[in-house]
């Protein structure tokens, strides 16, 4: 038994990644979500404990919430491992909140034919015009911003300030690309001072590297990039899982199918499918959805509009809980991710058909919970009276009959040869009062 545990504790030792200095990548591509934001704070932790030389961020965004770039951001300036964001392949881009993590960086880095910049919050960007100055030819005045537009772009404006006077960049233009959501390509923006280095390649990138001091908050240090080895960091199943589940959609999928699973389980104790299909989905919808930035009062209302929808089919309220059930629905879905962010967040094209849908399924749960109330009773003492059976003997009062295949003593008010047709009429006890059929059938005609 011993050796089959050393023999499984090395084989999960082997299977793990070995950490060791030298240069690691990490590559983010798409949108900077709550996956991208864990599987980089994840690795550069991972970094830091294999005392590694450089840690290099391979970017290709179009920008994502403001939470995930910030919790990245907070990460790259406590990192005690030199940080290079590094906008590759060829044609790819750093834009809105790639471009605040550009920035932090110790060393920004482009390959030619990328771009970077357009960093106004994008909730904003069709206001953005009141940033432009007056036309000048029409004499026409900016028209006036609201007070929450104001404060978004100051704030912005501030904090990539802040970060290009922290590394020495072009604050300038870093408060430009906030304010009028102005972009650069690579040759652009190192002719700027935007960025540091300008590389067609990863080996390019670190042969530049080599001898460039860095200043870290430790102290400054001079880069030695000679030679170095290079590992990429892959996402583990952690943040594959994420990434799918990640998406507000199937998070709102999920949270749906765990809840109606949970509710048919509990309707019919013993199903078990339902009831487990439905904890896995609750779970996974819950471990997304505390990843990304929900509201619990959208996610209230859902609970809610399905409860008044389920409860339509029960009472007579000719309608109001329904209805109510799918407008508190509907509001809830819209209310569920708590970002102005357009591109994240649960679409009108996914909230009309599952509105829809839970209505229906709804009523037709109840409407065959009413039906399943209206049936005749099938078993038990209730479904005794008016079943018929046959007397096994001669019975003057007392004796015995078959009914319903069980052997019953039945009560009589006439006698009963053995063998006649017999009717139950009610039930005392373990007796059962019956009467004869042929002789109910003669009375009757």
């Amino acid at each position: 038994m011993a050796r089959w545990i050393v023999f499984l504790l090395l084989a999960l030792l082997h299977a793990l990644p070995v950490w060791a200095e030298g240069a690691y990548v990490l590559t983010v591509k798409g949108a900077i979500s709550p996956a991208s934001a864990d599987y980089l704070l994840r690795g550069l932790d991972k970094v830091e404990e294999a005392r590694a030389s450089l840690v290099v961020i391979e970017m290709d965004t179009p920008g994502g919430l403001d939470s995930s770039m910030r919790d990245i951001i907070k990460a790259i300036l406590a990192s005690r491992v030199p940080v290079v964001t590094y906008v590759s392949p060829q044609g790819a881009r750093a834009a809105s909140a790639g471009t605040y993590i550009l920035y932090a960086s110790h060393i920004a880095a482009m390959a030619p034919a990328t771009n970077l910049g357009a960093a106004t919050p994008v909730e904003l960007m069709p206001s953005a015009a009141p940033d432009q100055p007056a036309d000048k030819k029409e004499g026409k005045p900016a028209p006036p911003r609201d007070a929450k537009a104001s404060k978004a772009i100051n704030d912005s404006s501030a904090y990539i300030r802040g970060l290009a006077e922290l590394r020495g960049r072009n604050a300038d233009w870093a408060e430009r690309a906030v304010r009028e959501a102005v972009s650069l390509s690579a040759e652009a923006a190192l002719k700027a001072k935007v960025v540091d280095v300008l590389a067609v390649d990863l080996a390019d990138l670190l042969k530049q590297l080599h001898g460039r001091k860095v200043k870290l908050a430790s102290g400054e240090i001079t880069l030695d990039t000679a030679g170095l080895t290079v590992t990429r960091v892959e996402a583990d199943w952690r943040n594959r899982l994420l990434a799918v589940i990640g998406d507000p959609s199937i998070a709102y999928i999920l949270l749906l199918l765990g809840i109606y699973g949970l509710f048919y389980e509990f309707s019919n104790p013993g199903m078990l499918f339902p009831g487990v299909v439905g904890g896995i989905c609750l779970l996974l919808a819950l471990f997304a959805l505390q990843m990304m930035p929900i509201n619990y009062v959208g996610l209230l209302l859902i609970l809610l509009g399905i409860a008044f929808m389920l409860a339509e089919a029960f009472l007579p309220s000719f309608g109001a809980l329904g209805l109510g059930g799918l407008a508190a629905f509907v509001i809830g879905s819209v209310m569920l991710i708590d970002t102005d962010l357009p591109s994240y967040g649960v679409p009108w094209q996914l909230i009309v058909p599952l509105a829809a849908t839970s209505a229906l399924f709804s009523f037709a749960v109840g409407g065959m919970a009413l039906r399943a109330r209206q049936r005749p009773v099938l078993t038990g003492s209730e479904e005794l009276p008016g079943m018929e059976g046959e007397a096994l003997e001669d019975i003057e009062a007392e004796g015995w009959a078959r009914v319903h295949g069980e052997t019953w003593r039945v009560r009589s008010h006439v006698p009963l040869p053995r063998g006649s047709k017999v009717r139950v009429t009610a039930r005392s006890g373990l007796t059962l009062e019956v009467e004869p059929i042929n002789s109910t059938n003669k009375e009757k005609s």
